[in-house]
């Protein structure tokens, strides 16, 4: 079982003077949740080499247990330091692929034409596509074999625009999550602000925000194994 990782490498905050990047949390869950499960994991971002973390995403108010493991994990701070890059992988050799969200996304995967075709290729070889958070507004320009954009008529969540708010970014991030979703035809609904909420249509999971990052990995990984039995 081989699972793509795919990690920003956007670290300006709009116009703020402020960095981002990937949340440490949604890396770092599906992380130890793949491995746990036996997966061999690649991670990759545009530029490879070592992704920028959100400094917000390390302050002790967002560290979880599984975001303290990885501050104390030698290896997996490795593997994050040298991120293959994008344009070097191809979804063939992979079994999904796991977009980690964290506002830097919006800035470069949501425009990466190498995501794109990624996603494009995986969702069409019938591989599973997982996106957490922020990440579900990489599919902004992602279609579908009939040219239509991929989420029209899926079920589908991403980070509320009432989280969004409540971060207080609403007009400093590039576009919303929701809104675009919802744009692009997708079936929108989500939980409530902060809660765990993941929802799967056929091959497309998506998470609404840090904390649905455990349920977005699982959800991918029971497709996974399911897939192995029949």
């Amino acid at each position: 079982m081989k699972i793509l990782m795919v990690l920003t490498s956007h670290d300006e905050l709009g116009n703020t003077g402020r960095k981002t990047g990937f949340w440490l949390e949604e890396f770092a869950a599906p992380y130890y949740a793949f491995l746990e499960a036996g997966a061999d994991i690649t991670v990759a971002s545009p530029k490879g080499g070592q992704p920028p973390l959100d400094p917000k995403s390390d302050e002790l108010s967002f560290q979880t247990e599984q975001t303290r493991r990885f501050q104390a994990d030698v290896d997996a701070q490795s593997v994050l330091a040298s991120t293959v890059k994008l344009s070097s992988v191809s979804q063939e050799d992979y079994d999904a692929v796991f977009y980690p969200g964290g506002h830097g996304p919006l800035w470069d995967l949501a425009e990466d034409n190498t995501s794109i075709a990624l996603i494009e290729n995986a969702y069409r070889a019938g591989k599973p596509v997982a996106l957490v958070c922020h990440a579900p507004g990489v599919l902004r320009h992602v279609k579908a074999a009939d040219g239509t954009p991929l989420v029209r008529g899926k079920n589908v969540t991403g980070f509320k625009n009432t989280e969004e708010d409540g971060v207080g970014l609403t007009d400093v991030v590039p576009f919303l999550v929701e809104d675009v979703l919802k744009q692009n035809g997708g079936i929108y609904s989500s939980g409530d602000d902060w809660s765990s909420y993941a929802v799967q249509d056929g091959l497309l999971i998506t998470g609404q925000n840090p904390g649905s990052s455990v349920e977005t990995a699982r959800i991918l990984l029971t497709m996974l194994k399911i897939s192995k039995t029949v």
